[in-house]
């Protein structure tokens, strides 16, 4: 007797039930309101019966609060998750408008943002979608970024559904895009578009997801949009191996370049992940056989033997049967023997591998220069101050580069905090590629950085060159940058700024003695706050000479292709190209600024006139409104007269001209001379007030001119603490 039809669905449902169980841990949450199936490795709080967490790592924990799914405490809500490595969520979306105030026009719009290092947005699956009139978005990462252009044309934009470039525009996405942010933005504040058309948004939305209307010129009738992200787990997989995969699977390294896959080998299926692993396929009771028949078929782990396979020209008779039984029990014994003979030849083949690596790491210590810089330490009577350390101690030091070690990125590499075996804290930096023809000049600015010594700069204590790219070891400086420093303090006052002024002498002291007391002069390129770090008692200490270049003896200036971080650029260098000492001198007028004032060099989010730092503080500075624009709690009676000195001086360093502009040794001295006034009042200061006036107004005559907003963005490059966020609207 069949089923009726409230008994199918019942146990169409319980099967449902059944399998979705199959993929969560016991005593695990399986359901969330619409997602009917949470898959381990992720999970949602405790197993009832182990009191374990139900998820693998702390990337994969998720949320139900009022039957809605969400990843993490309950930022980003989650719509599907599949074991193929996919997950749709609902993101912000950027949306930029028109704002019209006391007669002036400008733009006002948020940053939407997903910094999660498991999470990658799918390239396959998504498109980067700008809607707007006058309206171009970008979506940026560490790897790639890209820019939708929208135009409008009245007479073409007609039909719905088309989203050609004119209202709306959608691009592909590139693969391996993590740690994305997105901002829509507007040509001319939506001056030229039609009335309706006063707002532009710039979103990544799901493929099939998403179609143009033109009511969606006027609004978009949604703040958030489906995404699919790829998802991946653990740090890097090993000859297939995974400590996330279970029995009968594989991993696969994910091709966002974070983490791995796990799936079931081929004849098995389930959840990889799951402790009890994938179950076999029984491919003769599911018809996925090639024999004439189920009783002829025999189910083996992962695959199935044929008793009497499917001919050509139809079925075998018995005796063909009969001979195919023997035929299989010789396949059986030889079977057996081939695995016999696999696992003789296994450690053959691990002992081949290790030779094979072994010999990969004297290619690239060779191609690294490391003969030569080998070469150069030995006729050095100092070469004891720097080591040169092995892949291993360096793997183990940062337990083989976990990213939860990592303590700074940027566009020249990424820095981990290691514990070498000696007990010693170090900063490990792993570079991105490098030209490999360069090794005997990188042999030569590694012994020239090894003899840097100086309290003010970061020490490189030696070096690893078994790697594609070197990675350079230096000392930890443990107490953060001096971004973090200027932009996290909650309280400010006179005490505040005396620290400030000390920090700036100290790395202006440690820039000159780069500049004109090292062994060869060596110009760092990447001056900005970031690349300051600070100590337990607050000591300066200049990082980061990954941009750096030396400057040989002969020469004054070198041509050299444009490299910094957006806002600290010299505008002269970014013009010419030719690299000098004052181009760091342009940059610590940046960095003496963001003392000043507690702002960041460039803010998008700020009205036109008030972007860019420098324009904005060189205007006050000239119109004799210095006040509107240093740092809340900062100036009182007792400073105010050297925080009017530090601004002149910052002008000074910010002059278009290089050579107008003071050398480091002068902005040192500048410095360290306020700084003793400011102990010993009793001790003549250089000029009278008479002169700081003159010197006031001639500083920002020179300083402020129309071509100081001219900077073309170059590629913003910052290395900032490594976060563990999800998503963020960005408001």
């Amino acid at each position: 007797m069949g089923l009726n039809v409230p008994q199918r669905q019942l146990t169409l449902l319980l099967l449902i039930a059944l399998a979705a169980a199959e993929k969560t841990l016991h005593g695990c949450r399986s359901t969330c309101g619409s997602v009917s199936s949470i898959p381990y490795p992720f999970g949602i709080g405790n197993s009832s019966v182990t009191g374990e967490n139900c998820f693998l790592e702390r990337a994969l924990m998720l949320t139900c609060i009022n039957s809605t799914l969400y990843l993490g405490n309950g930022n980003v809500q989650i719509l599907d998750i599949t074991l193929d490595s996919k997950m749709v969520v609902l993101a912000f979306i950027s949306k930029v408008c028109k704002i019209e105030s006391f007669g002036r026009v400008d733009t006002k719009g948020n940053e939407a943002s997903l910094t999660t290092p498991a999470f990658t947005v799918s390239s396959e699956d998504n498109k980067f979608v700008t809607v707007g009139c006058d309206t171009y978005g970008y979506l940026n990462s560490f790897n790639n970024d890209i820019r939708c252009d929208t135009i409008e044309s009245v007479q073409s934009m007609q039909e719905d559904g088309k989203c050609t470039g004119i209202g709306c525009c959608q691009m592909d996405i590139p693969p391996r895009m993590k740690n994305i942010s997105i901002q829509a933005f507007s040509y001319y504040n939506f001056n030229y578009s039609s009335d309706f058309n006063k707002c532009g948004y710039s979103f990544v939305a799901k493929n099939g997801n998403y179609t143009f209307s033109m009511k969606h010129l006027k609004s978009v009738p949604f703040d958030k949009a489906p995404m699919v992200v790829d998802w991946a787990v653990g740090k890097q997989c090993f000859n297939s191996k995974g400590k996330a995969c279970k029995s009968n699977s594989v991993c696969e390294n994910s091709p966002s370049g974070y983490g791995y896959r796990c799936k079931c080998k081929k004849g098995f299926e389930g959840n990889p992940y799951h402790p009890d692993g994938c179950k076999d396929i029984d491919e003769c009771k599911t018809g996925s056989h090639t024999c004439i028949s189920e009783k002829n078929c025999l189910n083996t782990n992962g695959s199935h033997i044929c008793l009497c396979p499917k001919s050509g020209n139809g079925t075998k008779g018995s005796e063909g049967c009969h001979q195919q039984e023997v035929v299989t029990k010789v396949v059986i014994g030889v079977g057996a023997g081939i695995v016999i003979l696999f696992v003789g030849t296994t450690s053959l083949y691990l002992i081949y591998q290790k030779k094979k690596l072994n010999k990969l790491r004297e290619k690239y210590f060779q191609q690294n220069g490391g003969s030569i810089l080998l070469q150069k330490l030995s006729t050095r009577e100092n070469s004891s101050q720097i080591q040169i350390f092995t892949v291993e101690q360096l793997n183990k030091a940062t337990d083989n580069f976990d990213e939860s070690l990592i303590i700074g990125k940027g566009g020249f590499g990424t820095v981990f905090k290691g514990h070498l075996a000696d007990n010693r804290i170090v900063a490990i930096k792993k570079s991105k590629i490098v030209d490999k023809s360069q090794s005997e000049q990188f042999a030569n600015e590694v012994i020239v950085l090894s003899q840097i010594n100086h309290r003010n700069v970061v020490k490189l204590l030696g070096c690893c060159l078994e790697t594609e790219v070197p990675l350079l070891v230096y000392e930890f400086v443990n107490n953060g940058t001096l971004f973090d420093f200027i932009h996290t303090e909650r309280k400010v006052n006179n005490e505040t700024w005396k620290t400030r002024v000390r920090i700036a002498a100290e790395a202006a002291g440690a820039l000159t003695y780069l500049h004109s007391e090292a062994s060869i002069a060596i110009i760092h390129r990447d001056v900005k706050t970031a690349n300051i770090l600070l100590d337990n008692t607050y000591t300066a200490k200049v990082s980061d000479f990954g941009a750096s270049r030396l400057v040989p003896i002969d020469q004054a200036e070198i041509a050299t292709m444009v490299q910094g971080t957006f806002g600290y650029l010299d505008p002269e260098y970014m013009r010419t190209s030719q690299l000098t000492e004052k181009s760091d001198v342009y940059s610590f007028g940046v960095v003496l600024v963001e003392l000043l004032t507690g702002e960041k060099p460039y803010s998008f989010g700020k009205p036109e006139e008030k972007r860019s730092l420098t324009n904005h503080f060189l205007s006050c500075l000239k119109e004799d409104r210095l006040s509107d624009v240093v740092q809340d709690g900062i100036m009182n009676e007792e400073n105010k007269k050297e925080i009017m000195e530090v601004a002149i001086l910052a002008a000074k360093c910010l002059r278009l001209n290089g050579e107008e502009r003071p050398s480091m040794k002068e902005v040192a001295m500048e410095l360290e001379r306020m700084r003793l006034t400011e102990k010993h009042p009793w001790i003549n200061t250089f000029q009278n007030p008479e002169e700081a006036q003159l010197l006031q107004k001639g500083s920002s005559s020179l300083c402020v001119s129309g071509d100081s907003g001219s900077h073309q963005y170059t590629g913003y490059d910052s290395i900032n603490d490594h976060a563990q966020i999800a998503f963020d609207d960005g408001r």
